[in-house]
């Protein structure tokens, strides 16, 4: 068959289900799903999922809540009908320059009213948003443009970010304009000050010309734009970047019927928040799709009020929760674990938070127990990816879930277990397998990457990479990821594992397991490590240890302690950082010879 019609019959079948409002049951599957039995009261599976123009989420919003503070970014609180007459004054001025349907706009932002401001301004305009991390070097982003197609990009005028996109003007011949919002434009009178005498060597010089538009002269309407009509089903509003640790990230094309599912989704596996009365910390990067999703379209769907917080500082989060009393807050793994190494918490006054939400990273079992006895509030694990808006499944928010699992599939929502071998086999409850979905919030495809989408989407689900099973409950536990999975003396060893009972240890505080190249066999199993403020222990001690723990060919054979674990800007420990670090002899890593046994 020609490639190009394989691909388009492949996406076909792909896509046809995701049109759908109730998912249908996949062959091999019986109606009704494991999982039905064990929903929380109140959460109906087959509940009707809404789809809609993402700008509408905020329109309702503003009708329902105008008055109602939207946004708190350093003391300074923005309501709804303000965010959204700076939204509809951005739409019309990003349309005056040739925003329309196609146009890719790239949003450069940290957490402050600019990203919710020009994330929906570009939508309303018509337009897709693409977003870029600010971490990232001029190169990545220069590929990422190149990648998605943006002509206009949006950053702050601040010496971390903007000589980034300076250059790419010139050498990139995509890239138009460059849309500069100013720092000082968000804050409060008094800090608008301080920072204007503190920070003035962080602010960057912009050139005045007619490639550079401040914000200001951007909003400078009537606010009125031109009305756009948006196809939820076909029009991708967000090009949303994976994480890229196995390789260049690809853009996940998320229409705005899969975003605004997955808020509605949230919003009824929550169905004890209360809407227009819940505050949500957001720490979480909007431009990462777990807080676009889960803090912003989240928080906008139910009338929450978004306390934002540029990055996270253990100090600054406790001090917001104390003052801002916040309700909900959504975080990964190291920011509990962070949390939980606070030696003066019970300073603290943390009573306002009804619950916590982990996903992004594994949550080991130890972490979360720590924090559920240390502040006596719920955390739960959920599961999602880029490539599904991100949320999948997240366990019953009153703490009555598995532990180990990351909950039960979100409504609406379809997990299929499938041979490794054999993808057209769908396993049953307790074997392990590739963790397949199939629902309304699940992308369109990567961007300029037909044949990938082909295998993606191979059997009309989308094929995650990850290893788990379903018990007879329906919860779902993610074993590791397949491309994760060390191949050692010719046994399968899954670095989750290792990690969780590494995690036991009471002198650890974070660990990552990955498998490094061995001429003999193949990889050897490697465990970086750091330790708690004051605790000690050695690769010796900690081996005897995990004795009891894991199987000997489980066993690290290297263990290197650390100070820090190189980390993604969402708070993920980056494996790829950690492979590409390796020495052939580290200077700090404790070798010791391990048992031939089981080897």
């Amino acid at each position: 068959m020609p490639f190009r019609k394989k691909f388009m019959r492949t996406l076909r079948s792909a896509a046809n289900p995701f049109r759908r409002r109730r998912t249908p049951t996949p062959p091999g599957t019986k109606r009704p799903y494991l999982w039905e039995k064990s929903y929380p009261p109140g959460v109906d599976w087959q509940a009707d999922i809404k789809t809609r123009p993402l700008p509408e989420i905020l329109d309702q919003a503003v009708k329902a809540y105008g008055e109602q503070t939207c946004v708190s970014f350093r003391g300074r609180r923005f309501s709804y009908r303000e965010i959204a007459d700076q939204v509809n004054r951005a739409a019309k001025g990003f349309q005056a320059l040739g925003v329309h349907k196609g146009i890719k706009v790239g949003l450069m932002l940290p957490n402050c009213p600019y990203a919710v401001i020009c994330f929906y301004a570009v939508l309303k305009a018509g337009g897709t948003v693409v977003n870029i991390n600010p971490l990232y070097t001029g190169n990545e982003i220069e590929k990422q443009i190149m990648d998605s197609g943006i002509c206009i990009l949006v950053t702050l005028n601040m010496k971390a970010l903007y000589p980034k996109v300076a250059p790419l003007l010139e050498t990139n011949g995509r890239l138009e304009t460059v849309v500069v919002c100013s720092m000082g434009g968000v804050l409060r009178f008094h800090e608008k000050v301080l920072f204007k005498l503190l920070k003035r060597r962080e602010v960057a010089d912009i050139p005045d010309d007619d490639r550079h538009l401040t914000f200001d002269r951007l909003i400078d309407n009537d606010g009125e734009p031109d009305p756009v009509s948006i196809d939820p089903e076909g029009d991708v509003a967000v090009l949303q970047f994976t994480g890229g640790t196995t390789g260049f990230p690809k853009a996940a094309r998320l229409t705005h019927a899969n975003l605004s599912a997955n808020a509605s989704q949230i919003a009824l596996w929550a169905s004890e928040a209360k809407p227009g009365q819940e505050k949500i910390l957001g720490v979480l990067p909007l431009f990462h799709a777990f807080g676009m999703t889960a803090v912003m379209n989240f928080g906008l769907h139910i009338g929450a009020e978004l306390i934002l917080l540029p990055h996270f500082k253990t100090t600054e989060v406790l001090d917001a929760i104390d003052r801002e009393r916040p309700t909900i807050f959504i975080g990964v793994p190291t920011m509990y674990s962070a949390l939980n190494a606070v030696r003066d918490l019970g300073k603290y006054d943390i009573s306002s938070l009804n619950f916590c939400i982990s996903g992004g990273a594994p949550l080991p079992a130890e972490i979360q127990r720590q924090f559920e006895e240390t502040t006596g509030c719920v955390l739960v694990e959920g599961y999602g990816l880029s490539e599904t808006s991100p949320v999948v499944t997240i366990n019953p928010l009153t703490g009555d879930g598995k532990a180990g699992s990351v909950g039960l599939p979100l409504p609406g929502t379809v997990i299929t277990i499938v041979s490794t071998e054999d993808p057209g086999k769908v396993l049953p409850a307790g074997e392990r397998g590739e963790v397949c979905i199939k629902g309304p919030q699940v992308m369109a495809g990567y961007a300029n990457r037909a044949r990938e989408n082909i295998e993606v989407f191979e059997g009309g689900s989308l094929h995650t990479g990850d290893i788990g099973y379903l018990d007879e409950d329906g919860y779902l536990f993610i074993v590791d990821r397949i491309k994760d999975l060390i191949l050692s003396g010719g046994f399968n060893v899954y670095p989750r594992m290792v990690e969780e009972a590494i995690h036991l240890h009471p002198a650890v505080e974070e660990v990552a397991v990955c498998g490094v190249s061995d001429q003999h066999r193949g990889e050897i199993i490697k465990a970086f490590v750091t330790l708690k403020e004051g605790e000690g222990v050695t690769a010796a001690e900690l081996k005897a240890y995990l004795k009891d723990e894991l199987a000997p060919f489980q066993m690290p054979r290297q263990i290197e302690f650390r100070e820090s674990l190189p980390k993604t800007l969402i708070g993920k420990i980056s494996k790829k950082d950690l492979i590409a670090e390796e020495k052939p002899a580290p200077s700090r890593t404790e070798r010791e010879p391990v048992s031939a046994q089981g080897e």
